[in-house]
């Protein structure tokens, strides 16, 4: 299993000092993966305690397998936006740290079967959790134009949305578009030039939908600030720019002392800033990393601290 998951974490040295590690604290990694975060996350705990949160089985089948001998780690299957409730079940009333990658693993681009990549010929899946109903399949087939048209707009933020969606609707009529690569050849054929950033752009959007990722998404944000501990840390990696404006924009609301109407001359709100913004500008990766892992060149960093 551990040579089959093979995952390269992102800003893996950015993240660690980010997360600025106590050897006794409790620390959450929401989205488990493949491990290589929480590896080590746990090589700085002493008496501290690690939550490996995922939703696929896969992930968390690799992670008992690699930390077996570990008695300071517990695994949950669920999304990171239950994090409320994983916690009351745990009896934890706040934690330390959280770290969220908000990326597709390695693991799953690279896995044939799971749908996720263009590049490869498989059936339309992109299931993240294996035990959902709703999958590529479905959405590509069944939902109708219109909705169609406002996942690749608002998810993919493709201008040729209405051609392609207008392409598919005439070929599901024919026979149904089960694989990558029949909905591959549909794009290209609306887009026969320069294609891959409109291909990956749907098959970004496609993901989005059936994993719900950025449901809820602010929501989670603050929940998660509710939980850390006064100087506790909140890490967060995104890879797109809609992820990456939802978490820039909500760190910034939660960081104002005030939001009084700028035309009001004395404030009137009573609002308390919750946390502070570590950086003001994304971490991004080093030009090192790039040239090791160029599945790297889109990912930010964002980080906050709890006062």
């Amino acid at each position: 299993m551990e040579k089959q998951f093979k995952h390269t974490p992102v800003l893996l040295k950015e993240v660690i000092e980010a997360l600025n590690i106590k050897g006794d604290g409790i620390y959450v990694d929401g989205t488990f993966g493949g491990g290589g975060h929480s590896s080590k996350i746990l090589e700085s705990l002493k008496s501290g305690r690690l939550i490996a949160i995922d939703k696929d089985d896969d992930a968390l089948a690799f992670g008992y397998e690699k930390f077996s001998a570990s008695n300071n780690v517990t695994f949950v299957k669920s999304d990171f936006k239950q994090i409320e409730s994983i916690l009351e079940e745990l009896n934890i009333d706040a934690v330390d740290g959280i770290l969220l990658d908000l990326g597709v693993s390695s693991y799953q681009l690279d896995t044939a079967e799971r749908g996720f990549s263009f590049r490869h010929d498989a059936k339309l899946d992109m299931r993240m959790d294996q035990t959902k109903n709703l999958d590529a399949y479905e959405v590509v087939n069944k939902f109708d134009e219109n909705r169609l048209i406002k996942i690749f707009f608002e998810y993919g933020e493709e201008p040729k949305t209405k051609n392609i969606v207008r392409a598919i609707a005439k070929n599901r009529k024919i026979k149904p578009i089960e694989t990558t690569r029949q909905l591959v050849d549909i794009i290209t054929s609306v887009v026969p030039f320069n294609n891959l950033t409109t291909i990956a752009r749907i098959f970004q959007a496609i993901r989005i939908e059936v994993n719900e990722e950025l449901d809820y998404l602010e929501q989670c944000l603050k929940q998660m600030v509710n939980k850390l501990k006064k100087g506790g840390r909140l890490a967060v990696i995104t890879f797109h720019s809609l992820e990456d404006r939802i978490v820039k924009n909500t760190f910034k609301a939660l960081s104002l002392n005030c939001i009084c109407d700028k035309k009001i001359p004395i404030c009137i709100c009573n609002n308390k800033a919750e946390i502070i913004i570590i950086n003001k500008k994304p971490i991004i990766p080093t030009q090192e990393e790039l040239n090791k892992n160029p599945r790297s060149s889109s990912a930010k960093l964002r980080v906050i601290e709890k006062i």
